[in-house]
Order: C-alpha cells, then structure tokens, then sequence
C-alpha cells in the first residue's frame, strides 16, 4: 500500500474546472473496492472536511448532496488525499452501505465486453 503525505494545502489551492468542480473518487478504506466517482465544489469539500462524512455537488440537480440523506448509505471519511496535479481526489471512507442509488455496492458494476474486439 502506498504511503501518504500530509500537506498542508487549502481548499482554495485546489484546481477546479471551469464550473468550479473537482472530482472525487470514492474507495472503501478496508477492500480497497472503487465505490463512486462523484463532483465537489469547495463548499461540498469543506463540508466533507468538517462533517467527515462525504458531502457532493450534484450537477443534475445543481445543489448540495450529503452522501445518504436519503438512503442512510453514509460515508465515513478516514482519510481524503489529492492528486499529484491537485486536480483531482480520493475519499478513503467507510460506507454504512452500498453507494449506489441502484443498491449495489459500487457503481461500477458494469463492464463492457471485451470479446471480439481489438
């Protein structure tokens, strides 16, 4: 397992896209298992931070998510790191359930076929 650094880098100092959104990849903590892929604007970031528990921006609704305020299905956050561009997240979390709103426990349950094609 690699190692992370602690640095002390703010939430300003990040780089967002041009709708003021950075994405956030999603990972349980103990199965290492990628759960979702999600946005964050500073406000969701820092909310995350504060709360410990994952808070999204959702761009369908254009507002505010916290992660299972509907399903119950929160995330714990353990530990939050950023990319080496600062560009891009990863929440280690412990989920009280699966994260996606279709009940499975990722959201990456699909695959496409890979047979035949080159």
């Amino acid at each position: 397992m690699a190692v992370s650094e602690t640095a002390d880098l703010s939430v300003d100092e990040l780089t967002y896209n041009d709708a003021g959104l950075i994405s956030c990849i999603v990972q349980d903590v103990h199965t290492r298992e990628v759960l979702m892929l999600a946005w964050m604007n500073q406000e969701s970031l820092t909310l995350t931070l504060q709360q410990k528990t994952t808070w999204f921006f959702s761009r369908s609704r254009n507002k505010l998510w916290h992660k299972g305020e509907e399903s119950g299905n929160v995330q714990k956050l353990v530990e939050l790191r950023y990319d080496c561009d600062a560009d891009c997240l990863l929440a280690l979390v412990e989920p009280a359930g699966p994260a996606c709103h279709t009940g499975a426990t990722t959201c990456f349950y699909r695959s496409f076929s890979l047979e035949g094609s080159e």
